[in-house]
């Protein structure tokens, strides 16, 4: 099958969530969701196991991969009120649910193994991986090798024999809809046929269809993610070169790019592109109004703190500088209500959700801008994230806090230039900047949550992104391309030893650390 192009909706700005990361809790709860359609939305009991060598190991109750799952599995959305109370829920449905860890030799450091069984007796076995940014891939279904990444309907049909999987395979490429990619695995018990379809087939008729083929199983699972992929999907380009090839003579601004790149990647217009990035503008405000509020949870390391820069502003105790503080109160404010499990955004990630928008939205303000203005700058941030996905990763499991606080900031920086008026070439530009001055960031959280010091290098990468974003539209010399910084940012990460990579590294295994972990844990 061949590789979809990276969206906008589904790879960088998103998903909407309550949790502290979306490569922990946003992706379990995707897998949760399609493991619960696999037993007909009843689960009766599940086991999931995370590989002592990986980073869920040690992470996944204080990053929420325990309660992503369990919401998935009981048909719970993130952002539904009380999913904090993830096991209560679970005891209420009946749904027995446990999670192990143990040696079984996972090559990828965010693996999940799962088995579930189902009301009516049905059994499945599932692996799949987060990919970072909340991305998934199931990666086997009953031992039989898939690749399902939910931007597809999928049915899987296992069979006794290649030959029955086949006749079927040639059955449905007849019908309409036809399957956009259609796949058969040969396995130790028959074979299976992986369907996968970009408009809802008539799965009953296909199943009955199925049966008289000689199927022995049937299994669906919807599509999890918000842009659909099918046979086809092509994009105007897939790196800031081809962006600058295609837009020769520099026509067109940055978010003009990101809107028509994002509507040939869904099938959309550049009109709904851009009105649901502003949609998506205004969940981003509400995260940062909520914060500056001030936030209540008990099972976090920091308490409010946003509103202290304004205080200290009134009181003239600050260093002057009015829009750079806005960002810093606004880059906080939305790291506080992710942290009191409150509704964000990950952008790219939910470790790194504050960056973002609240440098693009705390320097709107300051500067007057409506939501208008920032949704472009959102746009044009977006498609440097294309960037970043197509030839890096969101996960600091893989490649450490560069691409993820760090990302971040190279995207915030291109927004910014956007909000002032800079060019696309500028733009691009200012993320190279950017990105190049956080090569080789660690990822060392503090006591397993995502607040120390997740809150500092958001804020860092804010600020670092409002200075490249001047040095840009000033004119500097980038020296390094956008595409090969990029490159030179995941080689880097890649480097880095594991203990760097979001598990117990640097500030994670101090002392102090340590301390904190225990009272959190005794409370």
């Amino acid at each position: 099958m061949q590789k979809m192009p990276a969206s906008i909706f589904n790879d960088v700005i998103g998903p909407v969530m309550r949790g502290p990361s979306s490569s922990h809790t946003a992706a379990a709860a995707r897998m949760g969701e399609i493991v619960r359609e696999s037993v007909l939305w009843e689960p009766l009991r599940v086991v999931c196991d995370y590989d002592v060598n990986g980073s869920l190991a040690a992470t996944h109750d204080g990053h929420g991969s325990d309660m992503g799952f369990i919401c998935g599995l009981l048909g719970k959305k993130l952002t539904d009120d009380g999913v904090a109370n993830y096991w209560e829920m679970a005891s209420a449905a009946g749904v027995g649910v446990e999670f192990r860890v143990l040696d079984y030799g996972a090559v990828h450091p965010n693996n999940y193994r799962i088995e579930v069984w189902g009301r009516k007796g049905d059994h499945h076995c599932w692996e799949g991986i987060s990919t970072g940014g909340g991305m998934i891939e199931m990666q086997s279904f009953d031992s039989f090798p898939v690749s399902i990444r939910g931007d597809f309907h999928e049915l899987l049909i296992k069979f006794r024999s290649v030959s029955d999987a086949e006749k079927m395979a040639a059955l449905c490429a007849v019908r309409d809809p036809a399957p956009d990619f259609a796949a058969v695995e040969e396995g130790g018990e028959g074979a299976l046929l992986s369907l996968k379809y970009s408009k809802a087939p008539d799965k009953e008729a296909l199943f009955a269809a199925a049966e008289k083929c000689g199927s022995v199983e049937t299994v669906s699972a919807s599509p999890v993610l918000p842009t659909l992929s099918r046979r086809g999907c092509s994009v105007p380009f897939s790196s800031a070169a081809g962006m600058s090839a295609y837009n020769a003579g520099g026509k067109l601004q940055m978010w003009e790019l990101a809107a028509e790149y994002e509507a040939c990647r869904g099938g959309v217009s550049a009109r709904e592109v851009f009105d649901m990035m502003s949609g998506i503008v205004g969940i981003m405000e509400k995260a940062l109004d909520e914060g500056l509020a001030g936030t209540e949870y008990s099972d976090r390391i920091l308490g409010p703190q946003a509103c202290m820069i304004e205080d200290a502003e009134k009181r003239g105790g600050l260093i002057p500088c009015g829009l750079l503080n806005s960002v810093i109160k606004s880059v906080t404010a939305i790291m506080e209500t992710k942290s009191a499990m409150g509704v964000i955004v990950a952008a790219p990630t939910a470790g790194s959700c504050g960056c973002l928008p609240g440098t693009l939205i705390g320097a709107g303000r300051a500067l007057g801008l409506k939501r208008e203005e920032i949704t472009k700058a959102m746009l044009a941030a977006g498609l440097v994230g294309v960037f970043i996905a197509e030839s890096a990763t969101f996960a600091a499991e893989v490649a450490g806090c560069q691409v993820e606080c760090g990302a971040g900031s190279g995207m915030a920086a291109a927004g910014l230039v956007q909000m002032m008026g800079g060019s696309a070439e500028m733009c691009a530009d200012a993320a190279s900047m950017a990105l190049q001055n956080i090569t080789g960031l660690a990822c060392d959280p503090v006591a397993n949550r995502v607040e120390v010091p997740c809150l500092g290098k958001n804020v860092m990468g804010a600020a670092n992104a409002v200075s490249c974003a001047n040095m840009a539209l000033a004119g500097f010399d980038k020296v390094i391309p956008l595409d090969e910084t990029i490159a030179a940012l995941y080689d880097a990460g890649q480097k880095l030893p594991a203990e760097l990579r979001c598990t117990f590294g640097g500030l994670g295994r101090t002392q102090a650390a340590k301390k904190v972990l225990e009272k959190l844990e005794k409370r």
